[in-house]
């Protein structure tokens, strides 16, 4: 267990002053995060760069948790051990780790250092790098939620992911696929051999194709859309057989949705990730086992985070981005 007194005094960090687009983003030094009770100080080395970061933001999202300005986001990491709670904490200073913050309740990861309580890190997956594995916890946490816990995937489930390319979609079509299930999947046309190498059984262009006209009679249907376009969450109600289930991820976009589902006599549940190392512990193995891979679109500097959010806010990245904050090492 390192002396927390060690760290610097001050930090790079991103930060926002207060809501605004994305050139709301600047760098500043700031206070280095002090570890208290059961929390881990991390020296991050990349971060994750997720949807609900651009909507916390611009002001959405999660943005009414903000305490103070500045405001630090970021919610996944991957970096190296500096402080532990304790000294026979099974991850020691020094140690690669990645996991998931609470921003911005807390400072999140879009800096030099980050604290998370203990149950938020886990061991960074030896597989892969710093920036890979910053790509990881969010998306994926969310994706085994969905996919594992709430829907039970399991051989000879007919499973419709829509979205399955994305950050979340691209480890959801994974994981159903890894537990037996048959996956299809909704993407654009330059992604349908991506989702094929994925895992899905069947990949349906929506910009060509209606998957109503393509699908029926689904046990479930993992809504990584909602109704910001088109209607999709609307629709996918009508392709799942009687008491199926409809799992959507969080988008504020279908407040109608249990009184729709309900009306159709379909089950219907909205999903919201909570950081787990055992998840996490789980979703490593999977990855050093050559089961589950990351795709990281791209990786931009920190000081680059404007761009980044320009980016994920166009909603056609495959798999995830990553900003660099320190050198892979």
């Amino acid at each position: 267990m390192a002396n927390p007194s060690e760290r610097p005094e001050t930090m790079r960090a991103l930060v926002i002053d207060e809501p605004g687009g994305p050139d709301a983003l600047h760098i500043s030094e700031i206070a280095t995060p002090t570890p208290v009770i059961d929390e881990v100080l991390v020296r991050v080395v990349a971060a994750g760069v997720n949807p609900i970061d651009a909507k916390t933001r611009a002001g959405g999202g999660a943005s009414v948790a903000t305490p103070a300005w500045p405001s630090v986001l970021g919610n996944d990491f991957s970096g190296v051990v500096v402080h532990a709670p304790y000294e026979e904490f099974p991850l020691r200073p020094g140690d690669a780790v990645y996991g998931m913050a609470r921003a911005p309740r807390i400072p999140g990861t879009y800096a030099e250092y980050v604290t998370v309580t203990c149950m938020s890190v886990a061991r960074k997956p030896s597989a892969l790098s710093h920036v890979e594995a910053a790509g990881v916890p969010l998306a994926a946490m969310t994706a085994w939620g969905m996919v594992n816990l709430i829907a039970e995937a399991a051989p000879g489930q007919r499973m419709l992911i829509h979205g399955g390319s994305g950050g979340v979609g691209h480890f959801a079509v994974q994981f159903a696929h890894h537990a037996g299930a048959h996956v299809i999947a909704t993407g654009s046309a330059r992604n349908l051999e991506f989702l094929r190498q994925l895992g899905a059984d069947e990949v349906i262009d929506y910009s060509a194709v209606r998957f109503e006209d393509a699908v029926s009679e689904l046990d479930t249907v993992i809504d990584l859309i909602g109704n910001v376009h088109d209607d999709t969450g609307s629709r996918s109600l009508a392709v799942l057989k009687p008491g199926g289930l409809l799992v959507n991820a969080p988008t504020g976009s279908w407040p109608t949705m249990m009184q729709e589902a309900a009306e159709a006599g379909i089950r219907a549940t909205s999903y919201k990730v909570a950081p787990d190392a055992r998840v996490l512990d789980q979703i490593t193995a999977l990855i050093d086992e050559g089961s589950v891979r990351v795709h990281i679109d791209r990786v931009f500097d920190l000081t680059d985070g404007p761009d980044a959010h320009r980016m994920i806010e166009q909603g056609h990245t495959r798999g995830k981005i990553v900003l660099q904050v320190a050198a892979d090492s």
